[in-house]
């Protein structure tokens, strides 16, 4: 048997018998404040699944609910140390306003002393990065109904002025049913009216030609074509294996649009005409020929037979269903969170107690002046967030009105984000993923 799995058999045993240790020890679900800020001790602890652009994420039970959601949490310290502090403010801040099927939807965001956290919802079926890895064969009709869905998250995205600039593999998550959700919007970047972006944000080997030439030619900038763009380099790469251009993190950018000059695509002689013509159109150099709107996808004839409002409500089943007997991920994230990690997230409480015991007793050492003030603003600008209330409240105001519509029919549709079931807003500098 693989390591991997071993470690993974490990630790979901060991977790089982937490659990059980857990649900013995009381009988009774904790009752909250419905006006309480929710915080840490909201949220039992149950492992670590993986690791974010500026955090860690680990599988958390609201102590109340009992339901399931994944926390993303960020060291203060280390993001105002890395310079993150803005990119984690721009995630939070673009989040807290989108709720959609096929989004990782966020639930909800608080601070303590030595974190950020953002709650989130859990898909336990692993991101696409992971089943590739695996070896998985994702067949056409899977990888169809894939552009399907993510056409409908890309066009809410750009009705909400988003560009989401990190479509890929490793950023597309599934549910336990096998439908994705787009999670990691730490480089998004919200369009005012005509805007353009034009800062080189992504990961090359998916970036689409006119970023690397708003880049190096200061041309007039990019708009929401390059998540199409994105898109289709994703769905090569899950039909073939391996995507259409030879780039990497580590590539010039001289030899990147060189690439684009010169190399054809190849397209495999087994996919049908209809998914290559598919393809051919997202991958269309000029933004202008490519398609980049849900129209212009539903308007393909490759697609003519698909019932839109059944994919939206996620009626019509995907072709590949992950393993429900697995997590999904990398095992070694919880063997180096109990082993490797100096500051434990489980046993936060008991560090942070024994904290504001050193700070009573004056024999902790005071931190430099600059990165105290640095904290302080980062506490006071940070945005709470409690979307469960934000429904309470919503219908609340809909019971007071019963006359009144509902703010729109889309939203109606969408507040099934959230799986529960069993057991990541300006143009900034640079910023490029391996």
């Amino acid at each position: 048997m693989p390591v991997a799995e071993i470690y993974e058999d490990f630790f979901l045993e060991l977790r089982k018998k937490l659990w059980n240790m857990g649900a013995n020890h009381s009988h009774k679900t904790p009752v909250f404040d419905e006006n309480e800020d929710v915080n840490f001790d909201h949220f039992q602890i149950l492992r670590a699944i993986g690791k974010g652009s500026f955090g860690k994420v680990c599988i958390v039970q609201k102590r109340d609910t009992k339901k399931m959601y994944a926390m993303k949490y960020m060291n203060k310290q280390k993001c105002i140390e890395r310079d993150e502090v803005r990119n984690v403010f721009r995630e939070l801040q673009i989040m807290l306003g989108l709720e959609h099927p096929f989004l990782v939807n966020l639930w909800y965001s608080f601070q303590d002393e030595e974190d950020m956290f953002m709650v989130v919802d859990l898909l336990l079926g692993g991101d696409l990065r992971y089943h590739l890895q695996q070896n998985v064969h994702f067949t056409e009709e899977t990888v169809k109904m894939y552009i399907c869905e993510l056409s409908l998250a890309l066009y809410y995205l750009q009705c909400c002025h988003i560009i989401h600039r990190d479509i890929k593999p490793d950023n597309i998550l599934l549910d336990e049913h096998g439908h994705v959700h787009i999670t990691d919007f730490n480089i998004a970047t919200v369009l005012k009216d005509s805007a353009k972006a034009t800062s080189m944000a992504g990961t090359k080997p998916y970036m689409a030609p006119e970023v690397f030439h708003s880049f190096m030619e200061g041309g007039p900038g990019y708009s929401y074509p390059v998540d199409w763009w994105s898109l289709g380099i994703t769905a090569y790469e899950l039909l073939r294996g391996w995507r259409p251009y030879d780039i990497h993190s580590i590539t010039p950018v001289d030899d990147i649009l060189n690439m684009f000059r010169i190399e054809r695509v190849h397209y495999s002689s087994t996919w049908s005409t209809g998914m290559v013509s598919l393809l051919r159109k997202l991958l269309a150099k000029d933004p202008e020929c490519r398609l980049s709107s849900v129209t212009d996808i539903q308007n393909s004839p490759y697609l003519a037979d698909v019932n839109w409002d059944a994919v939206l409500e996620k009626a019509v089943s995907p072709g590949f269903v992950p393993n429900k007997g697995r997590l999904n991920c990398d095992p070694t994230f919880e063997l180096e969170e109990m082993i490797l990690e100096s500051k434990p997230l489980h046993k936060k409480k008991k560090r942070l107690a024994k904290s504001k015991s050193k700070d009573a007793s004056k024999e902790s050492c005071p931190l430099p002046a600059h990165l105290q003030q640095c904290l302080e603003t980062v506490r006071q600008e940070f945005i709470i967030f409690n979307r469960e209330k934000l429904r309470r409240q919503e219908q609340s105001v809909q019971r007071a009105s019963p006359d009144s519509e509902t703010t729109n029919s889309t939203q109606g549709k969408v507040q099934d984000g959230h799986n529960n079931n069993m057991l990541g807003l300006v143009e900034g500098s640079a910023v490029c993923r391996s």
